[in-house]
């Protein structure tokens, strides 16, 4: 009974990671179909950003190794590390401004870190409970 129960906060989390993460896809899918795919340089890593998350999405809700975890960690992570360069110092020349376009530059912020959220909260959590090696008892 009690893995049942562990079972189910580890499977609630792996699907909020996986809509998060298609819930990103989709809107850098519906950039580069929009525009985006003209910018050079920009419009092939809206692509990749929209294929890879939609992939890693649909792995996750079947199983969620580390690997996999990890890959939508470092998908999440790009995407709003690319976002924030792209506000300041450009990517390839491209500069944006504020949070366009709307709405779909908020919406991509959003997922994106509640899915980081996802990620790295509920191991916290669970190494919190367990006493460092290290730690003077």
């Amino acid at each position: 009974m009690t893995t049942r129960r562990a079972a189910l906060p580890a499977t609630s989390v792996r699907i909020g990671v996986a809509v998060c993460l298609a819930a990103s896809g989709f809107v850098h899918a519906e950039l580069y179909i929009h525009g985006y795919r003209a910018i050079p340089g920009i419009g092939p890593m809206f692509l990749l950003q929209a294929s890879g998350s939609l992939a890693v999405a649909v792995l996750l809700l079947i199983s969620a190794p580390p690997v996999l975890r990890l890959g939508a960690a470092a998908l999440t992570a790009g995407a709003l590390g690319g976002f924030a360069l792209s506000r300041t110092v450009g990517v390839f020349g491209f500069i944006e401004r504020g949070l366009n376009p709307a709405p779909e530059a908020l919406i991509s912020i959003a997922v994106e870190l509640a899915a980081l959220l996802l990620l790295v909260i509920p191991p916290a959590i669970a190494r919190g409970g367990r006493r460092s090696p290290l730690r003077p008892r």
